[in-house]
């Protein structure tokens, strides 16, 4: 280990509990926490900054070591890392990056007016056309990885949306579920790796479980139990549906996995999508925009519509949701969100 890396070695050690180890010809390997990040041996920047977040309430602590180069390459994690060639898609990665929120198109209960929960029901063709359209609203915004829910019509959504992006980049579904999923799921192209996103799914941004309402018409279930009683069930809070989940539960959930597994990879620099339900986002954008739980009942997402977020100096910025056919004039771009667009419009013309 030379002296910078003793240097780096003590510094991580001291201050976030890290390990740095040089591994000869494949590069340096240093292990924060339970964090993993490889770089190649062109020479490196490290950056590695850890949130301390209560669910309302912001703070970071921000750690650089910095050994000069002509070059550097470095790989971030196991997944599928865009590459740091790619200027286009690295173009806003150095002071803000965008959130994008999708509640799913139309599934076949939503049109059926039932209880739907975490019943994997797929989309309407209603459904298929509000998921392209959407794509069409977001085409020109960065997308470097892609979170869903694990139920079929919030990845219908997301898959059909990324169809239309104007970077043709292809959304890929992750398997991690075992050693075999992996292995039979690998990559084997460099050039279709930095061609593709990264798309991870989990139960934990799913919609709320209803329980006993599952699969009940919403009408015939007021009037069986009371209008009152059901609004309560669907509206509250706190008050969960029999044998089911309350706002508070579910967000306990969403909330929790948005914090540990998206929020540090906005902080790394990547632009987000998330794909998911009508609760498990009100959980999270009552995260963001620091929501009581009084005015986060009273707010309602409509199926197939995106909203933008920028992520800039640990703050979310709410930019705008469409309402018009085309996002442009409604979207309040950033100057980067503006140049990106330039550069796609340079690209492909």
């Amino acid at each position: 280990m030379n002296g910078f890396a003793r240097m780096a070695n003590a510094m991580l050690q001291q201050t976030v509990g890290g390990t740095l180890q040089l591994l000869s010809n494949s590069g340096t390997h240093c292990n924060v926490g339970n964090r993993s990040v490889r770089l190649l041996p062109k020479g490196f920047k490290l950056e590695v900054e850890f949130p301390k977040r209560a669910i309302y309430s912001s703070g970071k602590r921000k750690f650089n070591v910095i050994q000069p180069s002509t070059s550097q390459t470095s790989v971030v994690g196991p997944l599928l890392a865009p590459s740091s060639s790619d200027t286009l898609d690295s173009h806003m990665k150095s002071n803000e990056v965008a959130l994008i929120l999708i509640r799913h198109g139309e599934s076949l209960w939503n049109e059926k007016n039932l209880f739907t929960g975490c019943v994997d029901v797929p989309l309407t063709n209603k459904g298929v056309e509000e998921a392209i359209e959407a794509g069409h609203r977001i085409s020109n915004i960065p997308v470097d990885m892609i979170y869903t829910s694990s139920l079929i019509r919030a990845q219908m959504t997301a898959m059909l949306a990324m169809t239309q992006h104007r970077r043709k980049k292809v959304p890929i579904i992750l398997h991690n579920e075992d050693e075999r999923a992996r292995a039979w799921s690998k990559i084997y192209s460099e050039d279709t790796i930095e061609q593709s996103i990264p798309v991870i799914t989990s139960w934990k941004l799913n919609e709320r479980m209803y329980g006993e309402l599952q699969g009940l018409n919403k009408q015939e279930t007021a009037d069986k139990f009371g209008h009152e009683k059901v609004h309560e069930w669907r509206r509250s809070y706190d008050i969960p549906p029999p044998n089911g989940e309350s706002l508070e539960m579910c967000a306990q959930r969403a909330v929790a996995y948005f914090r540990d597994n998206i929020e540090p990879q906005l902080l790394s620099g990547k632009n987000i999508l998330i794909s998911a339900h009508g609760n498990s986002l009100r959980s999270i954008i009552m995260y963001l925009d620091k929501l009581t739980s009084q005015e986060v009942i009273t707010l309602e997402l409509s199926t197939g519509i995106p909203m933008l977020y920028i992520f800039k100096e640990g703050k979310f910025i709410r930019r705008g949701s469409p309402v018009a056919p085309t996002e442009a004039g409604v979207y309040a771009y950033t100057r980067r969100l503006a140049q990106y667009r330039q550069k796609l419009d340079d690209m492909l013309t």
